[in-house]
């Protein structure tokens, strides 16, 4: 038994069928349904790491291949172990991933939780350590597909998080502000929640200069670190 198969066989044995069955509520919105086993996220990345160690003196290709088989499940849990296996490769990242961390964006996401997984995981580290890839990320702001406009946010947060790209996360809102889908809304609301972090001042004076263009959904995320009297302010 190959170790695609050992994962899935390990995968079927931890369902958890009221937890399957709670999981449904986190979708609205009329989004479709993906796949799952029902297996809790905190077990599931626990799967990823012994199964890494397994793999982890292999090529970044060879592992990437097997993401590949994971991720032609098109079933959650899978899903979520490739996208992590992808992250433990990051110190053999090259520009050229782009494409193929691309092609898994439209290719298998299709709710927030594997957009979240891609884009704050693999994703989001090959956009830090090459920062020449923005433009790239940015143009996806204006994408039909809505996953790829929350991506164009989400991808900024791992380089926020070290200090960098405030600049093109307040161009990323601009263009985002008053996007019609909810989980856009809130995924560049999360983006300047977590610059806010780091830049507390030049968030919550955006916030101020624009909150009555942003979305009620949008501004509650991005001011949610900010200190109480800032919070009153931009809510007022």
């Amino acid at each position: 038994m190959d170790i695609i198969q050992q994962i899935h066989q390990e995968l079927k044995k931890n369902i958890d069928e009221k937890y399957k069955n709670g999981s449904v509520r986190f979708y609205k919105g009329g989004i479709k349904l993906s796949k799952s086993y029902g297996v809790r996220t905190p077990l599931v990345r626990k799967l990823a790491i012994k199964y890494l160690g397994e793999i982890k003196n292999k090529e970044k290709q060879e592992i990437f291949e097997l993401c590949e088989k994971l991720l032609s499940s098109k079933i959650n849990e899978p899903i979520t172990i490739a996208f992590q296996w992808a992250l433990a490769c990051k110190k053999q990242f090259e520009k050229s991933d782009f494409r193929v961390f691309e092609n898994w964006l439209e290719e298998y996401v299709n709710e927030w939780g594997r957009c979240d997984d891609l884009c704050a995981g693999p994703l989001g580290e090959l956009v830090f350590q090459f920062p020449e890839l923005l433009p790239k990320v940015f143009a996806w702001t204006k994408s039909k597909n809505m996953w790829f406009r929350r991506a164009s946010a989400v991808c900024l947060i791992t380089s926020l998080r070290k200090g960098k790209c405030l600049d093109q996360a307040f161009k990323t809102a601009d263009t985002l502000i008053a996007d019609k889908e909810d989980l856009v809304q809130k995924g560049y609301g999360w983006m300047l929640k977590e610059a806010s972090k780091k830049f507390q001042k030049e968030v919550f004076e955006y916030v101020m200069k624009n909150k009555d263009k942003m979305t009620r959904t949008a501004l509650r995320y991005a001011i949610e670190k900010l200190p109480e009297n800032m919070k009153r302010k931009a809510m007022s």
